[in-house]
């Protein structure tokens, strides 16, 4: 007799439907599955016998043959223990055949019956609504994080049993609605705020700068002067996350498996700090399962590089294609992958490899040629896409014990939001939401230079020799200076403000 249950399973970042089809035939005893399973899927023969025993069902005599489509697809991970389950009990109708096709069945099944929770649900379950289905029946630990999806039913097991129960008809009682969830509007409170960063009154200035545009950033200073600090309040002055934004981090971590114990929606926007020590496929994403890596886990959030030229200059290097794409695509043999990775880069690093070039009072060890070759240690490309580099000195005395209170991240918040909102009005027809993301095409039009403004950028530019992408990232920090100014023109003042925001180049030639 042949069986149908219907599963999910998860291709990059995209839920799609998973067939199972079981088939019981005469002859020799024999549990096989099919359908491009990995090891751990190919083990859930032994898990899904021995459940089915010990939930008090009988398991289905002769050779048995279970199939999951499409078949050339490879399939990963023990979601499908419990639809594989039900397919095998519905062969000799322990559950409704006819009923069983109205849900989609994901759970991992313990050796006594019971589920446990799975990775990546969320994605799985919006690719299965999209394909029309409503019922669902999942772990309860998987709860929270299946809420996330509104139009559904969902029916939160304990155990294969609950599942046999609510197939047959009598699941009320594992029933759940789903809501829109609340988000956390004040990111300061888990980033940190600027009221505790005292002076750095430039950097600041940057960072207010960076958070409004979208634009990436790079600190250059000695050690101990407050670029950690300030890069990791960057999080709480940035906009927060809408619903469709909090959903699309949530799907990421979900695949990744980083959602922790709660499971909900993921409600800040990420700050990812990975050491410099990391690895090509833990940066970018890959490995033999193609998993997300730390720039999609940055996902509308912030990517924090501390130590930059550290890091293998192959690693870093990788970051171009997303730093201006928004997406990584990772190839493998089983297909190609394709991630979001619309992220803000900031980074720190030295002046030199001591770390004290132009420390009062410090004795640095470096030589010009060694600064120099420190510094290229950064192609030239990857600092073209580097809109803000600022040089920042350690705080004087005074500063440090000054009383008065600092500005705080709620106070630059405020200016940070009506500088978007401007910007939305303007890209609206594009999309888009930050000056960071205008197209090259229409950086002429939409960061339109004054008079005196364009020469000064001419000026500027034979001077610096700057590449067009460099110009074109000028021209787009200008234009969020002049939105936090409330000024609809590009001034010359808003371009000499730009202009001084990329100091990595007079150090380099300094070296």
């Amino acid at each position: 007799m042949l069986s149908r249950a219907f599963s999910a399973a998860m291709h990059g970042i995209d839920g799609y439907i998973v067939g199972i089809e079981a088939d019981s035939s005469a002859g020799t005893p024999a549990f096989a599955i099919v359908g491009l399973p990995d090891r751990a899927l190919g083990e859930a023969r032994d898990r899904v016998r021995a459940a089915i025993f010990n939930s008090g069902f009988a398991f289905p005599a002769g050779r048995l043959l279970v199939n999951l489509s499409p078949a050339d697809l490879r399939k990963e991970g023990p979601a499908f223990d419990v639809g594989i389950a039900l397919a095998l009990l519905a062969i000799d109708e322990q559950v409704p055949p006819e009923r069983l096709r109205s849900f989609i069945a994901l759970g991992e099944l313990a050796l006594d019956g019971s589920l446990r929770p799975v990775t990546g649900l969320l994605p799985m379950l919006l690719g299965a609504k999209n394909a029309g289905f409503t019922a669902f029946l999942i772990p309860r630990s998987n709860l929270e994080e299946a809420s996330l999806v509104d139009g559904i039913e969902l029916f939160a097991l304990d155990s294969l049993a609950d599942a046999v129960a609510t197939v047959s008809g009598n699941g009320q009682r594992w029933r759940k609605r789903t809501a829109i969830p609340e988000l956390q509007r004040n990111d300061a409170a888990t980033h940190g705020d600027l009221a505790d960063v005292r002076g750095q009154i430039a950097s600041k200035r940057a960072l207010e700068i960076a958070a409004a545009g979208g634009h990436n950033l790079l600190f250059v200073g000695p050690p101990g002067c407050g670029k950690t600090m300030l890069a990791r309040r960057l999080p709480g002055i940035l906009p927060p996350m809408t619903l469709d934004e909090a959903l699309d981090v949530t799907k990421i971590y979900s695949i990744a498996g980083v959602l922790g114990s709660e499971r909900g929606i993921v409600r800040v926007r990420p700050f990812r700090f990975p050491h410099h020590t990391i690895s090509h496929a833990a940066l970018v994403g890959g490995g033999s399962n193609a998993r997300p890596g730390e720039i999609s886990l940055a996902h509308n959030g912030v990517l924090f590089l501390d130590e930059l030229p550290e890091f293998s200059r192959s690693t870093i290097e990788v970051l171009r294609q997303p730093l201006e794409e928004g997406v990584v695509t990772i190839a493998r043999a089983s297909g190609s992958f394709c991630y979001p990775a619309r992220f803000q880069l900031v980074a720190s690093m030295n002046p030199c490899p001591c770390g004290f070039r132009g420390v009062r009072n410090a004795e640095c060890r470096c030589d010009d040629a060694a600064v120099a070759r420190y510094a290229n240690k950064l192609s030239g490309p990857l600092l073209d896409r580097i809109d803000l580099q600022i040089e920042i000195a350690r705080v004087p005395f005074d500063d440090m014990v000054r009383r008065e209170a600092a500005e705080s991240s709620a106070q630059v918040r405020v200016r940070v939001l009506a500088a978007r909102e401007r910007q939305e009005r303007r890209l609206a027809h594009l999309g888009l939401s930050a000056n960071a993301d205008i197209p090259a095409a229409a950086v002429r039009t939409l960061c339109a230079l004054d008079g005196a403004a364009l020469k000064l950028m001419e000026r500027a530019s034979a001077k610096r020799q700057f590449s067009a992408r460099a110009v074109d990232r000028l021209a787009r920090v200008a234009r969020t200076i002049a939105d936090l100014a409330g000024g609809e023109q590009i001034a010359a003042e808003h371009v000499a403000e730009a202009i001084g925001y990329r100091s990595l180049e007079r150090l380099v030639s300094a070296g």
